[in-house]
């Protein structure tokens, strides 16, 4: 008996097999022909839900961002949690943790691929700044921060960090990496005139993360 699967059904089958195959052969290496043999479905199928192979990546992109934004989005939502533990929380989420999803990323951050780089660039700084700037603005309405200007303040700290810890971009020695850091906290401090060490949790959070990879 045939089974019949909706739309949404198909194409998340279809991501997943390319997600698999993508990990096991890298993404040049994988072709629709692959993928088409992994679902088991007829190459018009295939072409109904993605127009190219590229168009699969881009659909496996947005799947993962969807999800760490979703997830980063409740925490930020969370009002039985102080609003460091809320913004560390928030930050921390956007991380991406699992291998399936870093190979991935990993594919985006290659020079044929600087387009969908660009893409993904412009998704973080357009939907992570209000996400975190939301709570830079209960911050400041409890009296722990103070700026007039939270949603560009945080736009410009994504900027920063988009661009300096992008191992792509800048090429840093592990020495310079932790001067950097501590110079993004110093200054995050002093951009919303928090309290000195309110965010020292930042530098635990990096090295902790740096451990883990």
């Amino acid at each position: 008996m045939r089974v019949v699967k909706t739309a949404d059904e198909r194409r998340n089958e279809i991501l997943d097999a390319a997600e698999k195959l993508f990990i096991q052969k890298g993404f040049d290496a994988t072709s629709t022909n692959d993928i088409l043999e992994e679902v088991g479905i007829a190459r018009g199928t295939l072409y109904y839900h993605f127009e190219s192979k590229e168009a699969i990546l881009d659909a496996l992109i947005e799947r993962y961002n969807k999800k760490v934004l979703d997830k980063a989005k409740e925490i930020a939502r969370d009002k039985s949690l102080s609003i460091i533990e809320r913004l560390m929380g928030a930050v921390m989420a956007l991380n991406i943790k699992q291998k399936s999803e870093r190979e991935i990323i990993e594919e985006i951050h290659k020079p044929q691929n600087a387009l969908m780089h660009q893409k993904v660039q412009r998704l973080i700084l357009t939907e992570v700044t209000p996400i975190l700037a939301g709570i830079i603005e209960d911050g400041i309405r409890e009296g722990l921060f103070n700026t007039p200007y939270p949603y560009e303040t945080i736009e410009m700290l994504i900027a920063y960090t988009n661009t300096v810890f992008d191992d792509e971009i800048v090429k840093m020695t592990e020495d310079e990496k932790k001067r950097r850091i501590a110079a993004f906290i110093f200054n995050l401090e002093r951009l919303l005139a928090a309290p000195k060490g309110t965010f020292i949790s930042i530098m635990k959070a990096f090295e902790d993360s740096e451990k883990n990879e």
